[in-house]
Protein backbone atom coordinates (compact mmCIF):
# COMPACT_ATOMS: atom_id res chain seq x y z
CA UNK A 1 0.00 0.00 0.00
CA UNK A 2 0.92 3.68 -0.86
CA UNK A 3 0.09 6.75 1.37
CA UNK A 4 0.15 9.97 -0.87
CA UNK A 5 0.15 12.77 0.86
CA UNK A 6 -1.15 16.32 -0.70
CA UNK A 7 -1.69 19.09 0.39
CA UNK A 8 -2.61 22.99 -1.23
CA UNK A 9 -0.22 26.04 -1.66
CA UNK A 10 3.35 26.14 -0.16
CA UNK A 11 4.65 30.16 0.12
CA UNK A 12 7.35 30.08 1.78
CA UNK A 13 8.71 33.40 -0.02
CA UNK A 14 8.43 36.59 1.69
CA UNK A 15 8.25 36.99 5.82
CA UNK A 16 8.14 32.82 5.28
CA UNK A 17 11.70 33.42 3.91
CA UNK A 18 12.61 35.39 6.70
CA UNK A 19 11.69 33.52 9.18
CA UNK A 20 13.09 30.50 7.97
CA UNK A 21 16.25 31.85 8.15
CA UNK A 22 15.70 33.44 11.60
CA UNK A 23 14.60 29.79 12.97
CA UNK A 24 15.31 27.12 10.96
CA UNK A 25 14.74 24.89 7.92
CA UNK A 26 11.80 23.24 9.92
CA UNK A 27 10.25 25.56 11.67
CA UNK A 28 7.46 26.34 9.12
CA UNK A 29 6.06 22.63 9.36
CA UNK A 30 5.71 23.01 13.13
CA UNK A 31 4.43 19.89 14.83
CA UNK A 32 2.61 18.37 11.88
CA UNK A 33 6.36 17.38 10.46
CA UNK A 34 6.23 13.52 11.52
CA UNK A 35 3.01 13.24 9.14
CA UNK A 36 5.08 14.58 5.77
CA UNK A 37 7.94 12.21 7.32
CA UNK A 38 5.49 8.93 7.38
CA UNK A 39 3.98 8.82 3.99
CA UNK A 40 5.22 7.89 1.06
CA UNK A 41 5.12 10.60 -1.02
CA UNK A 42 3.94 14.05 -0.54
CA UNK A 43 2.89 16.58 -3.48
CA UNK A 44 1.91 20.05 -3.10
CA UNK A 45 1.79 23.07 -5.00
CA UNK A 46 4.56 25.33 -5.04
CA UNK A 47 3.32 29.65 -4.82
CA UNK A 48 6.60 30.79 -4.76
CA UNK A 49 9.98 30.88 -7.05
CA UNK A 50 13.57 30.04 -5.42
CA UNK A 51 15.66 32.68 -6.86
CA UNK A 52 17.69 35.95 -6.22
CA UNK A 53 16.64 37.23 -9.24
CA UNK A 54 15.63 41.09 -9.44
CA UNK A 55 13.84 40.97 -12.58
CA UNK A 56 10.51 41.34 -11.01
CA UNK A 57 7.26 41.00 -13.56
CA UNK A 58 4.61 43.46 -13.21
CA UNK A 59 1.66 42.02 -10.79
CA UNK A 60 0.47 42.83 -6.97
CA UNK A 61 1.92 40.09 -5.65
CA UNK A 62 5.50 38.94 -6.38
CA UNK A 63 7.16 35.91 -4.22
CA UNK A 64 10.88 34.63 -3.70
CA UNK A 65 12.64 32.65 -1.16
CA UNK A 66 16.11 32.28 -1.38
CA UNK A 67 17.67 28.74 -3.31
CA UNK A 68 18.82 27.08 0.21
CA UNK A 69 14.91 27.37 1.22
CA UNK A 70 15.23 23.68 -1.05
CA UNK A 71 16.06 22.79 2.32
CA UNK A 72 13.03 23.07 3.75
CA UNK A 73 10.88 21.46 1.34
CA UNK A 74 13.99 18.07 1.35
CA UNK A 75 13.04 18.29 5.36
CA UNK A 76 9.64 17.36 4.81
CA UNK A 77 10.14 14.80 2.47
CA UNK A 78 8.54 16.91 -0.02
CA UNK A 79 8.64 14.40 -3.35
CA UNK A 80 7.24 16.58 -6.35
CA UNK A 81 5.43 20.12 -6.19
CA UNK A 82 3.24 21.28 -9.12
CA UNK A 83 4.70 24.51 -10.78
CA UNK A 84 1.61 25.35 -13.33
CA UNK A 85 0.20 28.15 -10.82
CA UNK A 86 0.52 32.06 -11.02
CA UNK A 87 3.55 32.79 -9.02
CA UNK A 88 6.30 30.40 -10.74
CA UNK A 89 7.12 33.22 -13.68
CA UNK A 90 7.06 36.20 -10.55
CA UNK A 91 10.67 36.79 -11.40
CA UNK A 92 10.79 36.34 -14.74
CA UNK A 93 12.57 33.24 -16.61
CA UNK A 94 15.10 33.31 -14.45
CA UNK A 95 13.34 33.08 -11.34
CA UNK A 96 11.85 30.14 -13.08
CA UNK A 97 15.47 28.69 -13.86
CA UNK A 98 16.89 29.84 -10.64
CA UNK A 99 13.64 27.35 -8.70
CA UNK A 100 14.45 24.49 -10.88
CA UNK A 101 18.28 24.35 -10.53
CA UNK A 102 16.67 24.51 -6.71
CA UNK A 103 14.25 21.75 -7.10
CA UNK A 104 16.69 19.71 -9.10
CA UNK A 105 19.35 19.95 -5.90
CA UNK A 106 16.86 18.68 -3.85
CA UNK A 107 16.07 15.86 -5.71
CA UNK A 108 12.49 17.08 -5.55
CA UNK A 109 10.51 16.69 -9.37
CA UNK A 110 7.87 18.83 -10.88
CA UNK A 111 5.51 18.84 -12.62
CA UNK A 112 3.61 22.22 -15.07
CA UNK A 113 6.33 24.56 -15.77
CA UNK A 114 9.48 24.33 -17.86
CA UNK A 115 11.67 25.82 -20.30
CA UNK A 116 8.92 25.11 -23.23
CA UNK A 117 5.65 23.33 -24.20
CA UNK A 118 6.87 20.38 -24.24
CA UNK A 119 8.66 20.27 -20.37
CA UNK A 120 5.74 22.13 -19.07
CA UNK A 121 3.16 20.09 -20.17
CA UNK A 122 5.15 16.48 -19.40
CA UNK A 123 3.66 13.91 -17.10
CA UNK A 124 5.80 13.30 -13.91
CA UNK A 125 6.18 9.65 -13.41
CA UNK A 126 6.60 8.82 -9.34
CA UNK A 127 7.44 5.25 -8.89
CA UNK A 128 7.22 3.83 -4.98
CA UNK A 129 6.65 0.44 -3.95
CA UNK A 130 5.93 -1.00 -7.50
CA UNK A 131 3.29 1.81 -8.11
CA UNK A 132 3.75 4.21 -10.81
CA UNK A 133 2.11 7.55 -9.69
CA UNK A 134 1.62 10.01 -13.26
CA UNK A 135 1.24 13.36 -11.76
CA UNK A 136 0.55 16.15 -14.61
CA UNK A 137 0.29 19.83 -13.44
CA UNK A 138 -1.97 22.56 -14.79
CA UNK A 139 -3.23 25.77 -14.75
CA UNK A 140 -6.00 28.37 -15.96
CA UNK A 141 -3.79 31.63 -14.37
CA UNK A 142 -2.41 34.20 -16.01
CA UNK A 143 -2.94 33.04 -19.57
CA UNK A 144 0.06 35.42 -20.77
CA UNK A 145 2.70 33.13 -18.86
CA UNK A 146 1.83 29.96 -21.11
CA UNK A 147 5.00 27.46 -22.28
CA UNK A 148 5.42 27.70 -26.14
CA UNK A 149 7.28 25.31 -28.57
CA UNK A 150 10.41 27.84 -27.86
CA UNK A 151 9.92 29.44 -24.63
CA UNK A 152 9.24 29.16 -20.96
CA UNK A 153 6.08 29.28 -19.52
CA UNK A 154 3.45 27.41 -17.71
CA UNK A 155 0.79 24.51 -19.36
CA UNK A 156 -1.70 27.00 -19.34
CA UNK A 157 -5.45 26.30 -20.15
CA UNK A 158 -8.65 28.32 -20.94
CA UNK A 159 -10.76 25.87 -18.41
CA UNK A 160 -13.92 27.36 -20.43
CA UNK A 161 -12.60 26.51 -24.21
CA UNK A 162 -13.67 23.47 -25.56
CA UNK A 163 -10.67 22.97 -27.18
CA UNK A 164 -8.31 23.90 -24.08
CA UNK A 165 -10.71 21.36 -22.34
CA UNK A 166 -9.80 18.61 -25.03
CA UNK A 167 -5.86 19.76 -25.18
CA UNK A 168 -6.58 18.81 -20.53
CA UNK A 169 -8.45 15.34 -21.11
CA UNK A 170 -5.83 14.25 -24.18
CA UNK A 171 -2.95 14.72 -21.66
CA UNK A 172 -4.80 12.72 -19.42
CA UNK A 173 -5.53 9.91 -21.78
CA UNK A 174 -1.47 9.95 -22.29
CA UNK A 175 -0.62 9.77 -19.29
CA UNK A 176 -3.11 6.63 -18.19
CA UNK A 177 -1.23 4.11 -20.24
CA UNK A 178 2.22 4.91 -18.33
CA UNK A 179 0.78 5.02 -14.49
CA UNK A 180 -1.09 3.10 -12.36
CA UNK A 181 -2.58 6.17 -10.55
CA UNK A 182 -3.11 9.24 -12.34
CA UNK A 183 -2.73 12.97 -10.34
CA UNK A 184 -4.04 16.07 -11.89
CA UNK A 185 -2.63 19.05 -10.04
CA UNK A 186 -4.38 21.62 -10.84
CA UNK A 187 -4.45 25.40 -9.74
CA UNK A 188 -7.63 26.65 -11.04
CA UNK A 189 -10.23 29.66 -9.90
CA UNK A 190 -9.85 32.99 -7.96
CA UNK A 191 -9.06 33.56 -4.29
CA UNK A 192 -11.47 32.79 -1.72
CA UNK A 193 -13.89 31.26 -3.28
CA UNK A 194 -16.17 28.74 -1.23
CA UNK A 195 -17.37 26.82 -3.74
CA UNK A 196 -15.65 25.18 -7.33
CA UNK A 197 -17.23 27.30 -10.74
CA UNK A 198 -19.74 24.67 -12.26
CA UNK A 199 -17.77 24.09 -15.13
CA UNK A 200 -14.69 22.96 -13.17
CA UNK A 201 -16.86 20.39 -11.35
CA UNK A 202 -17.86 19.04 -15.43
CA UNK A 203 -14.27 19.18 -16.10
CA UNK A 204 -13.54 17.23 -13.43
CA UNK A 205 -15.82 14.10 -13.94
CA UNK A 206 -14.58 14.69 -17.40
CA UNK A 207 -11.29 13.86 -16.21
CA UNK A 208 -12.02 11.43 -14.22
CA UNK A 209 -13.85 9.60 -17.09
CA UNK A 210 -10.73 9.80 -19.50
CA UNK A 211 -8.82 8.20 -16.38
CA UNK A 212 -7.71 10.65 -13.43
CA UNK A 213 -7.80 9.19 -10.30
CA UNK A 214 -7.18 12.16 -8.32
CA UNK A 215 -7.90 15.97 -9.24
CA UNK A 216 -5.44 17.43 -6.83
CA UNK A 217 -6.68 21.45 -6.91
CA UNK A 218 -5.40 24.69 -5.32
CA UNK A 219 -5.67 28.50 -5.89
CA UNK A 220 -8.50 29.90 -3.27
CA UNK A 221 -6.45 29.81 -0.85
CA UNK A 222 -9.34 27.86 1.61
CA UNK A 223 -10.42 24.59 1.33
CA UNK A 224 -13.21 23.34 -0.96
CA UNK A 225 -15.28 20.30 -1.39
CA UNK A 226 -14.56 16.62 -1.64
CA UNK A 227 -16.59 14.51 -4.25
CA UNK A 228 -16.23 10.98 -4.63
CA UNK A 229 -16.67 10.62 -8.34
CA UNK A 230 -16.88 6.93 -9.49
CA UNK A 231 -14.66 5.72 -6.82
CA UNK A 232 -12.54 8.43 -7.78
CA UNK A 233 -11.12 11.92 -5.68
CA UNK A 234 -11.67 15.08 -6.72
CA UNK A 235 -10.35 17.52 -4.14
CA UNK A 236 -11.13 21.12 -5.30
CA UNK A 237 -9.16 22.95 -3.58
CA UNK A 238 -6.98 21.38 -0.89
CA UNK A 239 -6.20 25.46 0.64
CA UNK A 240 -2.79 26.40 2.01
CA UNK A 241 -0.38 24.82 3.89
CA UNK A 242 2.14 27.30 4.91
CA UNK A 243 2.16 31.19 3.54
CA UNK A 244 2.06 34.77 5.70
CA UNK A 245 -1.60 35.74 4.45
CA UNK A 246 -3.76 38.08 6.37
CA UNK A 247 -6.84 35.98 7.93
CA UNK A 248 -10.47 36.41 7.15
CA UNK A 249 -12.42 36.26 9.90
CA UNK A 250 -15.41 34.30 8.02
CA UNK A 251 -13.66 31.98 5.43
CA UNK A 252 -10.98 31.06 7.89
CA UNK A 253 -8.17 30.86 5.39
CA UNK A 254 -5.27 29.81 8.22
CA UNK A 255 -7.40 26.71 8.92
CA UNK A 256 -6.83 23.65 6.01
CA UNK A 257 -6.06 20.07 6.20
CA UNK A 258 -3.05 17.73 5.56
CA UNK A 259 -4.76 15.17 3.00
CA UNK A 260 -3.33 11.07 3.15
CA UNK A 261 -4.66 9.11 0.09
CA UNK A 262 -4.27 5.12 0.97
CA UNK A 263 -3.69 3.62 -2.66
CA UNK A 264 -2.93 -0.18 -3.49
CA UNK A 265 -3.56 -2.35 -6.81
CA UNK A 266 -4.12 0.39 -8.92
CA UNK A 267 -7.18 0.87 -6.74
CA UNK A 268 -7.54 4.54 -3.91
CA UNK A 269 -8.65 2.62 -0.95
CA UNK A 270 -8.97 5.45 1.18
CA UNK A 271 -8.84 9.03 2.29
CA UNK A 272 -7.59 10.25 5.89
CA UNK A 273 -8.06 14.09 6.40
CA UNK A 274 -5.78 15.65 9.09
CA UNK A 275 -7.04 19.31 10.35
CA UNK A 276 -4.25 21.93 10.33
CA UNK A 277 -3.81 25.46 11.46
CA UNK A 278 -1.65 28.32 9.75
CA UNK A 279 -0.37 31.39 11.62
CA UNK A 280 3.09 33.08 12.14
CA UNK A 281 4.29 31.57 9.05
CA UNK A 282 4.10 28.22 10.54
CA UNK A 283 1.63 24.89 10.42
CA UNK A 284 0.74 23.29 13.40
CA UNK A 285 -1.83 20.26 13.74
CA UNK A 286 -5.05 22.16 14.84
CA UNK A 287 -6.50 22.52 18.84
CA UNK A 288 -10.21 21.11 19.50
CA UNK A 289 -11.66 23.71 18.28
CA UNK A 290 -10.32 23.88 14.98
CA UNK A 291 -10.42 20.27 14.44
CA UNK A 292 -14.28 20.43 14.83
CA UNK A 293 -14.69 24.09 12.68
CA UNK A 294 -12.82 22.15 9.79
CA UNK A 295 -14.21 18.77 9.62
CA UNK A 296 -17.64 20.40 10.44
CA UNK A 297 -17.34 22.60 7.42
CA UNK A 298 -16.06 20.19 5.14
CA UNK A 299 -18.97 18.24 5.92
CA UNK A 300 -20.96 20.90 4.65
CA UNK A 301 -18.89 21.55 1.32
CA UNK A 302 -18.74 17.84 0.36
CA UNK A 303 -22.64 16.91 1.07
CA UNK A 304 -23.72 19.18 -2.39
CA UNK A 305 -21.65 16.79 -3.66
CA UNK A 306 -23.33 13.65 -1.92
CA UNK A 307 -19.88 13.01 0.18
CA UNK A 308 -20.54 12.41 3.59
CA UNK A 309 -17.28 13.14 5.74
CA UNK A 310 -17.02 11.30 8.91
CA UNK A 311 -16.65 12.57 12.38
CA UNK A 312 -13.12 10.84 12.35
CA UNK A 313 -12.15 12.48 9.21
CA UNK A 314 -11.50 9.13 7.58
CA UNK A 315 -13.34 8.26 4.26
CA UNK A 316 -13.50 5.01 2.36
CA UNK A 317 -13.92 5.23 -1.25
Amino acid sequence: MVHIGLAGDVMIGRTVDRSISAKGYVYPWGNMLHLLRETDMNIVNLETTLTTSVQKVEKTFNFKASQDKIKTLTEARITAVNLANNHILDFSGEGLQDTLQALASGHIAHAGAGLNEETASAPLILNCRNMRVGMLGMTNNEPGWKAGPSHYGVNYFDFFSAHDQERALDQIRRVRSLADIVLVSIHWGPNMEEKPHPVFVELAHEMIGQGADIIHGHSAHIFQGIEVYRNKLILYDTGDLIDDYAVDPILRNDRSFFFIVYAENRRLLKLKLIPLSIGHCQVNLADEDSWMWSIRRMKELSASFGTRIPDGGELNL
